[in-house]
Parts: C-alpha cells; sequence; structure tokens
C-alpha cells in the first residue's frame, strides 16, 4: 500500500474516534459536570497551578510522547506494517484513549491524586501500596532509561587513547547547547506569562523566534564537550531542582514551548510522506525485536508490548493522574488533551511506519549506508524522504529531528521524576485520613517530603542509569502494559462505585492482564533458560524475581479488582 493512502485513512478513521467514541465517554461518564478543579480549589503555586489548555496540552503530549511512538513501531515493524496499524488504530481509540481519558478524569474528581489514591478510595490500602511499589520501581527505570539516553545525547566522543573528538562529537554538542539554551528560554517565558502578565499570544510567538534563535546558536556555537558520565550527573542535578520547582517557572513553560519542536516534527514527517509517499511493502526486512531462544518471536504477545506508546501505555496514567490533573482548568478540557492527546500519539506511530517503510527502501538501495537504530530510521527516513525532493535539506531536518527526539525524552524524564516523587509521598501517607506531607509527624515527616523524596529517587535512578538498566530492561514493555491493566482497573471500580457506565473498560483490562501475564511467563521462561545455562550475571536472576512478582501482584490485584466489581454488581 500507498504511505500517503495508508496515512490519510488513519488520520480518518482516528478523527471519527475522537469525535464520536471520545463524545460517546463524555456522557457516559458525565465530564464538564463537576464544579471546579483541583488546580483551582488545591492551589498551591507548586504542583497544583491551573493552565491554559494549549499549555497544558503542550506539557501532557511532550511527557506521554518521549520515545515509545518512534521506537514501539520500529521495533514491532517486523510483524508487518497491517497488525502494527491495525493496533495502534484500534488501540488508540479503545484501548489508549479510554486509559488515558479515564485516569485523568479519576483523578480529577479525586482531588488531583494518583492512580494509587483512587485504588485506595474504591478498592483497598494494600491493593495501593501494592501499586505504588510497582509504579514507584517502573518509574525509576524510567529515570534510569531516559537518563541515559539523554546522557548519550549529549555525551562527547573520545578515540581510543581517550583524547576528544569534536569532530565525532559535534552533533551531540549542538543538541546539548541547545537543550540547556531552551531551559533558561522556559524560565524566560514562565517569568514573562505568569509573574510579568504578557498575554499568551505575544509571549508564544517570542518564544517561537526564541526556538528558532537557540537553535541556530547551538548549530554555531557549542563550546560545551563533556562525556555521557559527566552529563548523567548533570541531568541527575537538572532533575531534582525541577521536580521540586514550581510547574510555572519551568514544567508548564518548558512542555509547551516543546510541543512546537514537536508539531513541527510530525509537519517534516508529514510533508515527507505527501512528497515521497514510499510503498508499505516489505517493511517487515528491519527486524530489531528481540528474538526468543528457538530464533522465532511470536506477535502475541510481543507486538502489544512492543507498541505501547502508541496504542496503551501504563505511563500514560501516571501522567494524567500526576501532573496533568493537578493542573487542568476545566474538565471540559479532559477530552482533548488526554484522548486527544493519545490519538495524535497514534498519528506519530503511524508516520514512524511510514519511515520505516522509507527506512527499508533506502537500505536496499545503499547497502554501505545503512539506516539502523531508532533514532537514525526515524529521523534519517524523515529526511532522506524530504531530501528526495528538496536537495540540501538532509543536515538540518536530521538535527532538528534529533533535537525533538531528544526534548521527548528529557520532558519524560522530567516528569517521570516528579511523578516517582508524587508516589514516593503517598505511600506513606493516609489519604482517607487526610495526612499531608505538612500534618503527619515522625518519620512519615521525613519519608514525605518532597526533597526527600526527590533525592532518594533521582540517586536510585542516575546509579541505575550507569550501572547496567538495560540487564533489566526487557521488562519495562511486561510492566508498563502491568500498569495500563491496573489504570484501567482503577478507573473501572472507580466508575461502577459511582453509579456509572464501566463496561467500555472491561475488555481492554482483560486483554492486557492476559497479554502482561503472558510476557512475562514467556520472560521468565527465558531468563529461567539463561541460568540453567550457566554463565548468567545478576540480570537473568533480577529479571526472573521480578517477573514472578509482578505475576503475583498482577493475580492479586485483578482478584480484588473483579471482587469490587462483583460486590457493586451484586447491590
Amino acid at each position: 500500500m500507498n504511505s500517503l493512502v495508508l496515512l490519510i485513512i488513519s488520520i480518518a478513521v482516528l478523527l471519527i474516534g475522537y469525535i464520536c467514541y471520545g463524545g460517546w465517554l463524555c456522557k457516559q461518564w458525565g465530564v464538564g459536570e463537576g464544579g471546579e478543579t483541583p488546580a483551582h480549589t488545591m492551589e498551591d503555586g507548586v504542583d497544583y497551578v491551573p493552565a491554559k489548555a494549549p499549555v497544558l496540552m503542550g506539557h501532557h503530549f511532550s511527557s506521554i510522547a518521549g520515545a515509545g511512538p518512534i521506537t514501539g513501531p520500529i521495533g514491532a515493524a517486523m510483524f508487518g506494517w497491517i497488525p502494527c496499524v491495525l493496533w495502534i488504530l484500534v488501540g488508540g481509540i479503545f484501548f489508549g484513549g479510554v486509559h488515558d481519558f479515564g485516569a485523568l478524569f479519576a483523578s480529577v474528581r479525586h482531588g488531583g491524586k494518583s492512580i494509587g489514591e483512587i485504588i485506595s478510595a474504591n478498592m483497598s490500602k494494600r491493593a495501593k501500596k501494592l501499586f505504588i511499589i510497582f509504579a514507584y520501581l517502573t518509574l525509576i527505570l524510567v529515570v534510569a532509561a531516559f537518563a541515559s539516553i539523554v546522557a548519550s545525547t549529549f555525551g562527547a566522543k573520545y578515540d581510543e587513547a581517550g583524547v576528544l573528538d569534536k569532530v565525532a562529537s559535534s552533533s551531540q554538542a549542538s543538541v546539548a547547547m541547545v537543550s540547556v539554551l531552551f531551559i533558561v528560554l522556559a524560565i524566560i517565558f514562565g517569568i514573562l506569562v505568569y509573574r510579568k502578565g504578557m498575554a499568551m499570544g505575544p509571549a508564544t510567538v517570542m518564544g517561537i523566534f526564541g526556538i528558532v534563535a537557540i537553535i541556530a546558536i547551538g548549530l554555531n556555537f557549542h563550546p560545551i564537550y563533556l562525556s555521557q558520565s559527566a552529563w548523567m550527573w548533570i541531568v541527575g542535578i537538572y532533575i531534582t531542582i525541577a521536580s521540586v520547582t514550581p510547574v510555572w517557572i519551568l514544567l508548564q513553560p518548558r512542555d509547551y514551548l516543546s510541543s512546537f519542536l514537536l508539531y513541527a516534527m510530525l509537519i517534516i514527517a508529514l510533508l515527507g510522506v505527501i512528497l515521497s509517499h514510499p510503498s508499505m511493502d516489505g517493511m517487515a526486512a528491519i527486524n530489531m525485536a528481540p528474538e526468543g531462544p528457538s530464533g522465532k518471536t511470536f506477535m502475541f504477545p510481543v507486538l502489544f508490548t512492543t507498541i505501547a506508546c502508541g496504542a496503551i501505555s501504563g505511563f500514560h496514567s501516571l501522567v494524567s493522574s500526576g501532573t496533568t490533573s493537578k493542573q487542568l482548568d476545566k474538565e471540559k478540557d479532559a477530552k482533548p488533551i488526554a484522548y486527544g492527546g493519545m490519538l495524535i500519539e497514534c498519528v506519530l506511530a503511524v508516520l514512524t511506519l511510514c519511515a520505516v517503510a522509507y527506512a527499508y527502501k533506502w537500505n536496499a538501495a545503499n547497502p554501505d549506508a545503512q539506516l539502523t537504530g531508532a533514532t537514525a530510521i526515524f529521523g534519517g527516513g524523515i529526511a532522506h524522504m524530504v531530501n528526495d525532493v528538496i536537495p540540501g535539506s538532509y543536515n538540518i531536518l536530521y538535527t532538528l529531528l534529533v533535537l525533538t527526539y531528544s526534548a521527548f525524552c528529557l520532558t519524560s524524564l522530567d516528569t517521570a521524576t516528579r511523578l516517582a516523587r508524587f508516589m514516593f509521598q503517598e505511600f506513606w501517607l493516609d489519604g482517607s485520613k487526610g495526612e499531608t506531607p505538612e500534618n503527619v509527624t515522625g518519620y512519615k515527616k521525613i519519608l514525605a517530603n518532597p526533597y526527600v523524596a526527590t533525592i532518594i529517587t533521582v540517586v536510585l535512578g542516575v546509579l541505575l542509569g550507569m550501572n547496567g538498566y538495560g540487564k533489566i530492561w526487557a521488562l519495562f514493555g511486561s510492566a508498563n502494559q502491568l500498569l495500563a491493566a491496573l489504570g484501567l482497573l482503577a478507573v473501572a471500580t472507580w466508575l461502577g462505585n459511582i453509579g456509572k457506565n464501566n463496561k467500555m473498560f472491561i475488555l481492554p483490562m482483560a486483554f492486557m492482564l492476559v497479554v502482561t501475564i503472558s510476557s512475562l511467563i514467556i520472560n521468565t521462561k527465558n531468563q529461567i533458560g539463561l541460568i540453567t545455562a550457566g554463565g548468567a550475571d545478576w540480570g537473568p536472576w533480577a529479571q526472573t524475581i521480578i517477573g514472578i512478582l509482578l505475576v503475583v501482584l498482577s493475580v492479586v490485584l485483578a482478584i480484588e479488582g473483579v471482587q469490587t466489581l462483583s460486590k457493586k454488581k451484586s447491590k
């Protein structure tokens, strides 16, 4: 099939899903019938701060996107474009959109609290504790991975003698310089809008010109050449500060401005497909997914854990109920931000598949200049599409796409750290008793302190990132989709308890539980095989132990959720 035809059909299906199914969900749940949102009733100037819909959309989309909708479809391309596109469209409309929208709406109706507190209020305190432990450890893995990705993107290259290679490190230094200047630009934007009262329109125009200026500066002036290890510690210091800084200073303005990089990337990708429109035939030849011991990779459950952010991702529920719900200005903004944001991510996932199709064509014609790896396949594929029609545009487009990819990771890293801080604090507090970090005493006073929670989170994340997080990264796909299943379960139990229709959650929840448990069992079996073969390091042991614990956790919480739903139905 022609990739342009596929893209047009996909966008049309997603638009129909947004209007029809998204509108139906609003009616079923009573979205917009509540009073003021927690951003107003609990405004504290730090975490609870109302944000205009475009600003919050920028934060939410930048946070949930990360690298997932790019790396996922590339990894799943081995199964062919038809299964991937079907899962992206069906998953986005009926799974991911419902999941993200439901998590945001439920959190808003629970005072901006996380999924853990929603579980506590509607299932049990034990279930809350189990969920928070699991979610927190998953977020530590996210912090470790994204910190490592950002540091490697910024890190300079050295030759075998340990001498800095400035020529080879020029691209990394440029991205690092632009990223640092971007943070400064975001702080200036936040001060102008939230403290000096500048209107959003003029501030946005200034911000866009500022983005263009810092990109030009970064491309031509980049004196910072540091190793990956040095950048790991710098990134650690940055996310420590960013996690406790009032959202209006950095989080809101930076994510809003970075969203324009994202939109620019989407426009460039759309332009590339329109100009080049490669055939989707043969893209399965690019195989980036891991193979099992038999040399075969089965579509189920691998497809549904590999394409997560482009269809349904548990991390999204943590964002929706962690930072987005605390900044939502009006309940009616929840649909375009959460449900709409998920479907835009689906568009990005489809565009990535088009880039994979072009990469297949390019690799066949250029055996000495292969496009391999997620960054090269997406960035290089899109840039080459445009360059084929507009010669000479490749270098600047590729740099812009890599910069945007890095901005995704840095945004998700910042948000994940703040979310982990929330989770750590909530673990020690009893929301049913009205406990807060300010009114508790003893050890809870120390552990629920935002600065203590942040420092512990960052130290664990950075240390894991510098000491082989990749050894257990294979578990992330399953763990992330288990988060999705539990997020669906939490919202379903709450809607059932208040007498609202929750049937749209049952099938997605059951499916994701089956996917998760199947994936964990297969992975655990493979790791046990590595251990029994001898010579295994700590990685297979850790994956085996954690995998078994996650299976037990999913079964326990599923049983408790089903019991809660059954009791409500019998009443």
